[in-house]
């Protein structure tokens, strides 16, 4: 015997309350998750929808009642996020609630205090289509002719995604049909929308993590209502309710800005790949460096792959990138930030009047050690990746606990220059104006970007010539067009690569490659400078050519190697509890059992987490390795129906 579990309102607050259902004998193999039923309820005949179904009676079945029939009505949208929440809910074990909470919007109703802030001086008529290049047409025409098969728009920085973005919404409206386009939260500015409200006029809307949760579910009932074409948001706006989607765009789709840090844990491209199934969408993930799990399934041929070789402003070319080796400014006498070349482009390009972009690549610092002689970090001799030193004398590996005492001199030359790099922003910027103090300058990063859109009055300060030199970290190089910068200065390039994690160095070159694409993007040549002290490597030197495809054949070569994704499947298991020993013995309790019970999955661990403890709660972690996917889903179901809320399952 079946029985389903209803839901009869889906406003938010309800939606903890559910009632159960015995599934007639006919209608087993029919009913799933999401579909609308006739059920009665008290004196009264309702529909409801099936959220999830169980083997399990919650209370006597002589008193249960029976679903009565699928519903006559047209599938509502509803239907769809309901079957997308129970997807969610198994992939990523979480509970369906929490699923739910994230797929359907807040059913309340506010006054809203600005419903379209980025959308002031909105154009009342829209603009005509922009004429496309021919690179960007024959994209534009392969995607349409292989739809709804997914597609990678593989476009250097500069090459016109956004055009093709456009054209291919224009078609999806010409058919009726409604678009979600994804953009990382940090480049939803006027200055990157205003193009979309040119072209589509009100029918466009946007949502953001700033909304109230009135403002958004007003933005999401237009959508309901049919009242506009295409939604652009973060990973949020893949849950628009549109009744008839037809496509999801995922604009810069190696951004980790698409994986939820809360439950459910999810990756917006696995769920925009099933959301666009359930509604017979396409999906079309664009990048300059999109991530090797998405590049590997374009060359197996599960995703189209269309190109943008050049870039789209005629003059306009990739910029002359060059790698300074700061071990030989340091052996030289040059202990400032600025490398020598640095500085004399920054005298020249000040003196023109033209604009200078300075990133400090702070992104996946934690901590580790590098040699400022001979530029060496050390390493895990067993995962190749940065070991993380601690307060109390240690380095350690957090993926498979090796630890070595902490040296005061680099094992590689026996230099004592070996320490973390402390550089923040505002020191970049005192010392900016130490060495220009005419220059005029804008800082960007969390202090100064933490007030309600100041991140777009910064950039469009910086875009008509308010500053000669912006300073920041990633948040600067993600997308945006100013044509008058001609110089960007890339200040410490270790820092991402030798972050514990071990997507470092693609990450860096993912980080170097977008940076270097904010320089030259005018009639005038663009020249980028990149400090680091490893100027050999792989990541670094591929990006300096802005060569894609070496860095992914070296890449994919150390990911077989050490069977990382995509070349397998990988699992973290965080073991947490207020008492380090529980903490310690259920994880070892967890890597015992899946040893014993999936001995064909490789266990690492356990060890300590990244963060060892959090606000007193202590963590350890466990990896685990194998070919297949589905193995390690089935090694996460068991996990979780063992050990509950204290154990957090990932895909990596």
């Amino acid at each position: 015997m079946k029985f389903a579990n209803i839901i009869v309102d889906i406003s938010l607050e309800k939606l903890d309350k559910t009632f159960q259902y015995k599934v007639p004998e006919e209608w087993e193999e029919v009913l799933a998750p999401g579909l609308q039923v006739v059920i009665p309820f008290g004196n009264r005949t309702l529909t409801g929808y099936v959220l999830e179904l169980t083997d399990q009676a919650e209370f006597e079945e002589a008193k249960m009642k029976e679903i009565l029939g699928l519903s006559e009505k047209a599938v509502p949208i509803e239907s769809q996020l309901i079957s997308l929440a129970a997807w969610m809910k198994d992939t990523y074990g979480c509970t369906m609630n929490q699923a739910l909470k994230t797929v359907l919007p807040a059913k309340t109703r506010v006054k809203a205090r600005s419903p379209r802030v980025e959308q002031t001086a909105l154009p009342t008529k829209t603009a005509p289509p922009v004429s496309l290049n021919e690179a960007q047409r024959q994209a534009v025409e392969g995607i349409c002719a292989a739809y709804p098969k997914p597609a990678l728009l593989f476009g250097v920085t500069g090459s016109g995604k956004t055009e093709v973005y456009m054209e291919l919404i224009a078609r999806m409206q010409a058919q009726g049909k409604q678009t979600i386009l994804l953009i990382p939260e940090i480049s939803l500015t006027y200055q990157n929308l205003r193009r979309f409200y040119e072209r589509f006029g009100d029918r466009v809307s946007v949502v953001n993590s700033r909304l109230s949760a009135g403002e958004k579910y007003e933005h999401f009932e237009q959508a309901r209502q049919g009242k506009i074409d295409v939604m652009i948001g973060p990973r949020s706006a893949l849950f628009t309710p549109f009744p008839h989607l037809g496509l999801i765009l995922m604009d810069e789709e190696h951004e980790g800005a698409y994986r939820s840090e809360t439950a459910p844990r999810y990756l917006a491209s696995e769920v925009a790949l099933e959301r666009a199934r359930l509604a017979g969408a396409g999906v079309v993930f664009g990048s300059a460096t999109p991530s090797l799990e998405t590049y590997t399934k374009a060359l197996q041929k599960e995703y189209g792959l269309f190109s943008l070789p050049g870039r789209a402003k005629a003059g306009s070319a990739l910029p002359m990138v060059s790698i300074v080796d700061l071990r030989v400014e340091l052996r030289e006498g040059n202990k400032s930030i600025f490398s020598r070349k640095l500085q004399g482009l920054m005298e020249d390009r000040l003196g023109k009047k033209e604009q200078v972009m300075l990133f400090l690549n702070r992104r996946g610092y934690a901590g580790f050690l590098s040699c400022r002689s001979c530029g060496a970090a050390i390493k895990c001799p067993h995962c190749d990746v940065a070991l993380t030193s601690h307060r109390n004398g240690t380095l350690t590996c957090h993926y498979c606990g090796y630890r070595e005492p902490m040296p005061d001199r680099c094992p590689a030359c026996g230099s004592p220059y070996i320490a973390g790099f402390g550089i923040g922003t505002q020191k970049v910027e005192a010392m900016v104006h130490k060495q220009f103090p005419e220059a005029r300058t804008l800082r960007m990063d969390l202090d100064t970007t933490g007030k309600k859109d100041s991140h777009s009055k910064l950039l469009s300060a910086f875009a008509s010539g308010e500053a000669d030199i912006l300073i920041g970290t990633q948040m600067i190089v993600k997308g945006h067009d100013f044509p008058r910068v001609t110089l960007m200065g890339v200040l410490a390039a270790d820092l991402s690569l030798y972050s514990n994690d071990f997507r470092a160095v693609e990450r860096t070159f993912q980080l170097l490659t977008q940076a270097a694409g904010r320089a030259g993007r005018g009639a005038d040549a663009g020249e980028v400078v990149i400090q680091t002290y490893s100027p050999e490597n792989y990541g670094i030197q591929a990006a300096a050519k802005q060569d894609y495809f070496s860095f992914y054949d070296q890449e994919m070569a150390y990911r077989k190697l050490l069977a990382y994704p995509p070349a397998g499947a990988m699992l973290s298991v965080l073991v947490t509890s207020p008492k380090e020993e529980a903490a310690q013995a259920e994880a070892e309790e967890i890597a015992a059992d899946i040893r014993t019970v999936f001995p064909d999955v490789a266990v690492i661990g356990p060890s300590e987490a990244g963060i060892s403890r959090i606000q007193d709660i202590y963590r350890k972690m466990i990896y685990l390795k194998h070919p297949s996917r589905e193995r390690l889903h089935q090694v996460r179901r068991r996990e979780e129906a063992l050990h509950g809320i204290h154990v957090q399952i990932d895909l990596l």
